[in-house]
């Protein structure tokens, strides 16, 4: 039950920590999602929270949903605004050079009949920033931190993977398909006019293995 993975709730918000594996929006090929289980997570109210910002299905971790729409309204303001504070943590199949910077790389949408759909580097492309950090080190792999500046679609995962030079383990796209990719939207921090900022942290998921830092 997503009722059983939420890290915070109020009058307005609630955020969930969005387990690898379970889409945001109902996928076109079909399959579980939290668009149809958000049912789960009306709580005390008669209506069902409605869904603020995404995650890619196989990316764990905080998500934001409102309860009214108001709060809807207000959420996406702040998100476009660019005043969202978010921390992403993964594990790299490499270590970068040095020890953080930042990754300033325009990104655009690609697609074929064969390959189907994929995003890359292009400076035509919508501006990207992402700011990075070895967290930790072990058989020759990093625990990185990311805070994006930009929500772009595959935003950390090209810029992991064209931007450092090392995918993230696991992804299926960008890098070398494993049983899950180890990409985890680690904090969200969502400041408020009136009321304090909404703010939760999200723990490592089991896959995360030997990486668990909780």
């Amino acid at each position: 039950m997503l009722s059983d993975r939420i890290l915070c709730v109020d009058g307005e918000a609630i955020v969930i920590d969005k387990p690898a594996g379970l889409a945001v929006t109902r996928p076109k090929r079909g399959g579980d999602c939290v668009e149809d289980r958000l049912g789960e997570l009306r709580l005390n109210f008669k209506r069902e929270p409605m869904i603020v910002h995404r995650l890619d299905q196989d990316t764990s971790g905080c998500l934001l949903l409102a309860r009214n729409p108001k709060a809807l309204k207000r959420f996406n303001r702040t998100f476009e605004a660019g005043a969202v504070q978010k921390v992403y943590w993964a594990v790299l199949d490499g270590v970068p050079d040095g020890e953080s910077g930042l990754i300033d790389m325009p990104l655009a949408k690609r697609s074929t009949e064969e390959r189907g759909w994929w995003v890359e580097e292009d400076p035509r492309g919508k501006a990207a920033r992402t700011h990075w950090s070895i967290l930790a080190q072990k058989a020759g792999r990093a625990l990185v931190e990311f805070r994006p500046e930009t929500g772009r679609t595959h935003q950390l995962r090209v810029h992991a993977q064209q931007g450092l030079g090392i995918p993230i383990m696991g992804d299926p796209v960008y890098g070398t398909s494993a049983s899950h990719m180890l990409l985890h939207a680690r904090a969200l921090t969502v400041p408020r006019d009136t009321k304090p900022a909404i703010e939760a942290v999200a723990p490592l998921p089991d896959h995360f293995g030997d990486w668990k830092m909780d």
